[in-house]
């Protein structure tokens, strides 16, 4: 008796996104050569307060079950590459088929105005200014930034926008996923990342900083020398008086 045919057996076979148990299927995955890998092999993501912070964040906005498989895609090496820039990130994702997948995420920025606030106020602070330069996110970054109306991560869902060019219905994907978390390391690497995405970069805020502390070191300058002066104003008096 022939062996009865599968009349689907020849059709081409579906683009595993589509299919929503397909991700347990782990051997259709495609491996990437040189692929960003997380540090982590489990558990949390992220070593310093600052990355781990912007995961949680994250996780807060509630925006989908594939948050969590994007774990797996950034632990198994499968984001080829990812590149920051003011107030958008760009990566490329392998997944199931031959060209990678290209995943672009948008993040509203903090405005000029606020930046120039920001360095004139909390981050012109020796302290704080001393710790970043030297390569550090202080403890309380994000209560001067909400002291100055803005906030150093995004504060909402809609402050993210994000696309991929997979098949994938949901959004995000486990592609924009596996790049959330693999962006919490790269903070890591350099905190100043956070700014850039923010909309500031490293070279323009440290010039900010800079010219607010000096503005600062010339007003405490001018206040000292009124104040010397004033002080001197009486003893020149009396020298005169002595002198009639």
């Amino acid at each position: 008796m022939p062996e009865k045919k599968n009349p689907g057996h020849n059709k081409p076979e579906k683009e595993p996104e589509e299919n929503p148990f397909f991700w347990r299927n782990q051997e259709k995955r495609r491996t990437v050569r040189g692929g960003i890998r997380s540090q982590t092999t489990r558990g949390a993501f992220g070593i310093n307060w600052w990355a781990r912070r912007w995961i949680e964040v994250l996780e807060s906005f509630k925006i989908g079950g594939r948050l969590d498989r994007g774990k797996l895609y950034a632990r198994k090496g499968q984001v080829a590459n990812i590149e920051i820039g003011e107030g958008k990130v760009d990566a490329s994702v392998q997944g199931t088929r031959k060209e990678p997948y290209l995943v672009k995420i948008t993040v509203k920025t903090i405005s000029e105005k606020q930046w120039e606030k920001l360095s004139k106020s909390a981050l012109a602070k020796p302290i704080v200014a001393t710790k970043m330069l030297g390569g550090e996110m202080p403890d309380d970054i994000e209560e001067l930034f909400q002291k100055s109306g803005a906030s150093l991560f995004p504060a909402k869902a809609n402050d993210l926008t994000t696309s991929c060019s997979c098949p994938d219905w949901s959004n995000p994907c486990k592609h924009i996923a596996a790049v959330y978390y693999l962006l919490g390391e790269e903070f890591d690497r350099d905190p100043f990342l956070i700014f850039r995405l923010r909309g500031m970069s490293k070279e323009k805020l440290i010039g900010l900083v800079s010219e607010a502390i000096a503005d600062k070191d010339k007003s405490g300058t001018k206040k000292r020398s009124e104040h010397d002066a004033t002080a001197s104003k009486p003893k020149q008096d009396a020298d005169e008086l002595e002198k009639r």
